[in-house]
């Protein structure tokens, strides 16, 4: 199955650039990410210890990845707790349109 027209753009990850691929109209987003791994990368890198590049990349991934996962859960607690404030809503709205005596 086709995704369609691709293009490429560079970024630049620890002073190398890299040329990627990816959908049109998905450039800036590719470059904040870049510029977000690239700030990961090289904190982890001036930390202290001198680290092999694929090593300096994998701790940020995991960095990222565990950063995402903190999110999400964080995401869907907050769309829990929206759910539930909606069902006490429409409860209490619904309690406020039965006819009284």
């Amino acid at each position: 199955m086709s995704q369609g027209p691709r293009q490429t753009a560079e970024i630049t990850l620890m002073g190398q650039k890299f040329v990627v691929s990816c959908a049109p109209g998905e450039e800036e987003e590719l470059h904040q990410a870049a510029r977000y791994l690239d700030k990961a990368m090289n904190g982890i890198q001036t930390r202290g210890r001198t680290i092999s590049v694929d090593k300096v990349a994998m701790m940020a991934g995991l960095n990222i990845s565990h950063e995402l996962l903190r999110e999400t859960l964080r995401r869907r607690e907050l769309e829990s707790r929206l759910e539930r404030l909606d069902q006490r809503l429409q409860q209490a709205l619904e309690g406020s349109n039965t006819p009284r005596d």
